[in-house]
């Protein structure tokens, strides 16, 4: 197994191997990692599924203790891959309360933070494109081959035909 880190990663199903990769990825490829749903109004306003979790974000715990509990983004930690949330906390056997460290696929973004350019552009982007999905775009690849296909067959009896006209007239 290399021990390096390579973007050039080719899949694979044994285990230790994807927590390799994921382990000892780069900071910029973990903040793709910790990516949360967005909220079905969300999905409508700009035509994505889902988008990396950043401070300011707000929130909604899916799953586990905390779930349906909403909050603001705190800290985003890119080496634990943890997301942490001002309104949920835990107490600490002496007492302290420390903010609980969430996992992004527990999560759902409710409200995005708009203050990086960066993001809008994304976001823009994303707008930008128009909507496909698996159906639509299979539909349209079938016809056109169909219609194609038909107007060969056609034009090669054609061709045969005059072939053996030229054929018994001589």
């Amino acid at each position: 197994m290399k021990k390096e880190w390579s973007r050039f990663w080719m899949k694979s199903v044994q285990p230790r191997k994807q927590r390799k990769y994921r382990y000892n990825a780069p900071l910029h490829i973990r903040h793709k990692f910790l990516s949360a749903n967005l909220s079905p109004e969300l999905r409508r306003r700009f035509g994505k599924r889902s988008m990396p979790v950043r401070k300011g974000d707000e929130i909604e715990v899916m799953r586990g203790s905390s779930k349906g509990l909403r909050g603001t983004v705190n800290k985003v930690d890119l080496m634990r891959s943890k997301i942490y949330v001002e309104e949920i906390k835990i107490k600490k056997v002496d007492g302290s309360e420390v903010m609980k460290p969430l996992q992004s696929s527990n999560l759902r973004i409710v409200k995005l933070s708009l203050d990086d350019k960066m993001r809008q552009r994304i976001l823009e982007r994303a707008e930008e494109k128009p909507k496909k999905t698996k159906k639509t775009e299979k539909k349209e690849e079938k016809k056109p081959k169909k219609k194609e296909e038909k107007k060969k067959k056609k034009e090669v009896k054609k061709d045969k035909k005059r072939k053996t006209k030229r054929k018994e007239k001589k």
